[in-house]
């Protein structure tokens, strides 16, 4: 596992942290926090910080490439990549509920109780109704499947390609030479640690703030290998966006029909998840070698 990273992407790095996280700390000193619509707000535009840091980086250090190149902008990614990005998300989601309903103490609730509590702290007991009467007025998983695929692909795609466009667009090519896995585990770390300050403020892990940065730094590591080999097989961080789009989307499937647990246990971000996004990985990884070129035994080339 092999690690070639330029200076151009640590210029990068440096810009991108302390943009968002200089963000986050006005916003928690304007009284933003978790859980408010306003927060959730900030949420979606802090997501677009690595594409603004890629445009500022490669305006002042251009690297002879076009801008699309370097961001890997590209449209192109033939169906089966697209269905791959788009559904295999939602799958992981569904198969992180089927293992959360294994552990101790968690059970079916299709009423959402549970969830429905969690989201109507401090609301009107006439919002809270309100709330209940739509859970109870479709098939729950269902309806957030719809829901969730149709957002996958359009506006959360385009907050998905704010992320992607930095970490499997531009890094991708500041990272050229490196090993299939090194890039991924150094990617999947930053990009877990660029989450601390929203972890710290609740989101996620509302129950276990600091132990939650060091769970997410491994959530992210454990999917960053999934992600670059939809960005390296597609030659788009376009479907890498929509992969995004989609496990944002639905990722709401994994708890929402759940009572017991924590948020260190169930869901995509608790132990049903990391279990899930490892079998996914392995699954992946024997697909791979079974490839006439498998990409997760590559070094990322020029053509990245």
């Amino acid at each position: 596992m092999s690690l070639h990273f330029t200076k151009r992407g640590w210029a990068y790095l440096a810009l991108e942290f302390a943009f968002a996280w200089g963000a986050c700390g006005i916003a928690w000193a304007a009284g933003l926090r978790s859980g408010s619509p306003a927060f959730l707000v900030f949420a979606s535009f802090f997501m677009l910080t690595p594409l603004a840091t890629a445009l500022i980086v490669s305006a002042a250090r251009p690297s002879g490439l076009p801008l699309k190149e370097v961001l890997a902008l590209r449209f192109r990614m033939g169906w089966k990549n697209f269905f791959l990005s788009w559904l295999l998300f939602p799958a992981l989601a569904l198969l992180t509920l089927g293992i959360s309903l294994l552990l101790p103490g968690v059970r079916y609730d299709p009423s959402m109780s549970q969830l429905i509590e969690r989201l109507t702290k401090g609301m009107s007991p006439e919002k809270v109704a309100e709330l209940r009467e739509m859970a109870g007025a479709a098939p729950p998983l269902l309806l957030t499947l719809v829901q969730g695929l149709a957002a996958g692909i359009s506006i959360n795609a385009v907050f998905g390609f704010g992320e992607e466009a930095g970490w499997r667009g531009f890094l991708v090519k500041e990272l050229r030479g490196s090993s299939f896995w090194g890039a991924s585990v150094f990617t999947g770390a930053v990009w877990g640690l660029w989450h601390a300050p929203l972890i710290l403020q609740g989101h996620n892990y509302p129950e276990h703030r600091v132990l939650g940065v060091f769970l997410m730094i491994l959530f992210c590591v454990l999917l960053s290998p999934v992600f670059l080999y939809i960005r390296l097989r597609s030659k788009s961080a376009v479907a890498a966006a929509v992969a995004h789009g989609s496990m944002n989307a639905t990722a709401g499937l994994s708890i929402m029909p759940l009572a017991g647990g924590n948020d260190l246990t169930v869901g995509m971000t608790g132990l049903a998840g990391f279990v899930a996004a490892a079998g996914l990985l392995a699954a992946l990884y024997l697909l791979d070698r079974r490839a006439k070129e498998p990409l997760m035994a590559s070094r990322l080339g020029e053509d990245a």
